[in-house]
């Protein structure tokens, strides 16, 4: 199993609307594709108040990079993200890492 963080930095005030977007979009398309959603996390105080942070995974990385692609060649992604973007862009940075577990991890 491998993990994927990502880090999205919205710009100012999108935030609200890219929970939205996952909350109601993105979440079950992963889980379409093969992404195990793992978990969402925002930052309530300080200076990264405007960030999504997420944890996705998957079984290896040929596992991995085939539930991308098919995530973004998914037509309905495509316009989801397409209307999200209706008002502005939202996120003006991502931060990507895949994460291996460590053989004492109790997330395998």
């Amino acid at each position: 199993m491998i993990y994927e963080l990502r880090i999205y930095e919205c710009f100012a005030g999108k935030l609200p609307e890219l929970n939205a977007r996952f909350r109601n979009h993105t979440m079950e398309l992963f889980e379409k594709h093969g992404i195990r959603n793992v978990g969402y996390w925002t930052h309530d105080v300080g200076p990264n108040s405007n960030q999504l942070v997420y944890l996705v995974a998957f079984e290896d990385a040929n596992q991995r990079a085939e539930a991308w692609a098919s995530f973004r060649a998914d037509p309905e992604w495509q316009a989801v993200f397409e209307e999200s973007h209706r008002d502005g862009i939202l996120v003006k940075n991502i931060e990507n890492r895949i994460l291996m577990p460590t053989d004492y991890s109790p997330m395998q």
